[in-house]
């Protein structure tokens, strides 16, 4: 799991497999919840939990924990998404497909006009490194939050190993 965390992936995934029934596993999402209150805070429910890092510290790049349980060949299966909360990450898709249609329409606008010989768009080449410029900064706005919310996005992983895993790790802790 520690090369999703320092992937290229704009929104870090995990897979862990438990014995665990999605009950059992929502009760212990649910007691550690309680045990760790003053760390996080979510929503818990049987097939989808919403893990946060309890934090006075508001920025839009506070990661939360997404977690579905699934059965999968009669075993149950966490799938994990870390990501800012979904506004955020609505707004920077929305900001992605913007900067991509109109970098596309602009280089289209440059591209045809080669084509036909044409001056009646003299900065539409200008305007597509503009957008460019745009979309990488965007990407890389994505990537400053997520180095600055690294630890917490380690955090709410031990919260996923912990709550699925707390008689395997503490088992072995004490090796």
């Amino acid at each position: 799991m520690e090369d999703t965390l320092t992937s290229i992936r704009t929104r870090p995934r995990f897979k862990l497999k438990t014995s665990l029934t999605p009950e059992e596993y929502a009760q212990n999402l649910k007691k550690y919840l309680l045990e760790n209150s003053e760390d996080f805070i979510g929503s818990i429910n049987r097939e989808v939990s919403i893990i946060m890092v309890n934090n006075s510290n508001r920025n839009y790049w506070k990661p939360n924990l997404a977690l579905r349980t699934e059965i999968e060949n009669g075993e149950t299966v966490i799938r994990g998404i870390f990501g800012p909360s979904s506004a955020v990450w609505t707004f920077f898709m929305f900001l992605y497909f913007i900067f991509s249609i109109l970098w596309m329409t602009f280089f289209t606008i440059f591209y045809v006009e080669k084509q036909i010989k044409s001056n009646d768009f003299p900065l539409a080449l200008a305007a597509s490194f503009i957008c460019l410029t745009l979309l990488l900064g965007t990407y890389l706005s994505g990537q400053i939050g997520q180095r600055l919310s690294k630890e917490k996005m380690g955090k709410l992983r031990k919260f996923a190993e912990e709550s699925t895993f707390p008689y395997e790790l503490q088992s072995n802790s004490e090796v």
